[in-house]
């Protein structure tokens, strides 16, 4: 069973980071008896008074452009598909009304690694008809390129990269639209404890800024309850080491900090091998493509992620899919929202980098999200964090963490 699993993953990563295909998920609901019985929280309801891209259709403007930077096609994919399409649903239904302001959606594949990000910034912050981006999605990449959008004045809104230490390193330019790693990690950790009732926590660290950053929070925030500490690498497909030593070590749950093209071989092979923890995983984790990935091992996931349900949403939702042809996924209309903020900028008359980088600085409104207004460091003054869980093949809200 095992190595038939693991030639399974092996076919997988070798046709790509995506994930696709050769793993399909299973229909099983995590309602066996060893999962605590949850009360799912009601979906927060969309503001009557979210920001509507589309405006009032009376905008003039002469044409502009904005960018999407980040993964379309490298490494974690979908998370990077989710954002993109949650940004161009804006953009179409922006220019679709207002003919006289029509701004250039322009797309930028950074793979999300912080090796080829810089590059591609440096393309992007030399292109003067790009007055704002959202991206990047990663920490890593953040942390490589951050001072290139800094240093040439291009506003930067992140929908998702998530280490605490991007807004601490002075740059003007970055905003995050979501809470960081100081708020999910504890989080992430009162969940653990007190609903999966876990006394023993063994914490699974990538080697990515992301990876890295949130295990530190969530270790600290568990104190003595991490009982165990793994790390592993980007592109691992082969866990035996470290399913072993976990193993051995009995944990009550396992959290994953990391990205989901590892975690999903790696919560079968645990699964495979007799592992019973429950398995948790932060928003990195939280897409579709695990689900596919872990194949039955899914079935007993949680995840843990600062952006809302979007069940609610009802007409954004079904306009993402009839653009994209699916659903919307995590960080989808969080794209969506800070994509929003930049064309009501444009609307409002901000013609140039200087000027919409000050509007986004002095913003405060509400979005589908949330309510943005960000403090001198880019940082929200407000954020929740949820939990999902894997019920019937789909990742479904599972409640609000207070």
């Amino acid at each position: 069973m095992q190595k038939a699993r693991l030639s399974r993953v092996i076919v997988l990563a070798a046709v790509g980071a995506v994930a696709l295909g050769a793993c399909s998920a299973r229909n099983e609901s995590d309602s066996g008896g060893d999962t605590p019985p949850q009360s799912q929280a009601a979906a927060p309801a969309q503001a009557s008074n979210a920001a509507n891209p589309a405006g009032d259709g009376k905008a003039q403007c002469a044409p502009t452009s904005i960018a999407y930077a980040g993964t379309i096609n490298g490494n974690n994919a979908a998370l990077g598909q989710n954002i993109l399409y949650g940004v161009d649903l804006a953009v179409t239904q922006h220019n679709k009304a207002n003919p006289g302001c029509q701004v250039k959606l322009e797309k930028f594949e950074t793979e999300g690694t912080p090796d080829k990000a810089p590059g591609i910034v440096t393309q992007i912050a030399n292109t003067n008809s790009i007055i704002g981006v959202v991206g990047l999605p990663f920490s890593g990449e953040s942390k490589a390129a951050g001072n290139i959008f800094n240093d040439k004045g291009l506003v930067q809104l992140t929908p998702s990269a998530t280490n605490p230490t991007l807004s601490q390193n002075g740059w003007k330019t970055f905003f995050r639209g979501l809470g960081n790693d100081n708020t999910q990690g504890p989080a992430a950790a009162q969940f653990i404890t007190q609903e999966l009732k876990a006394d023993k926590v063994c914490v699974v660290r990538d080697d990515s800024e992301y990876g890295t950053g949130l295990a530190d929070a969530i270790t600290k925030a568990l104190g003595e309850k991490a009982t165990c500490q793994q790390t592993v690498k980007t592109k691992q497909i082969d866990f035996a080491a470290v399913v072993n030593d976990i193993k051995s070590k009995s944990p009550q749950a396992i959290f994953y900090s990391g990205y989901y093209q590892e975690a999903a071989p790696l919560a079968q092979q645990l699964s495979d091998a007799g592992v019973d923890a429950k398995f948790v995983g932060p928003d990195g984790v939280k897409d579709d493509e695990f689900v596919k990935g872990a194949g039955d091992a899914a079935a007993k996931a949680y995840f843990t992620c600062p952006c809302v349900p979007a069940d609610q949403f009802t007409d954004f939702s079904t306009a993402y899919k009839a653009a994209s042809g699916k659903d919307p996924g995590t960080y989808s209309p969080e794209g969506y929202d800070l994509a929003t903020i930049l064309l009501k900028g444009i609307d409002a008359g901000k013609k140039d980098r200087a000027s919409l980088l000050d509007f986004v600085k002095t913003y405060d409104g509400q979005g589908l999200t949330k309510h943005f207004k960000w403090d001198d460091k880019g940082e929200l003054a407000k954020t929740t964090v949820w939990t999902y869980k894997v019920e019937g093949g789909k990742i479904v809200r599972n409640t609000e963490i207070k």
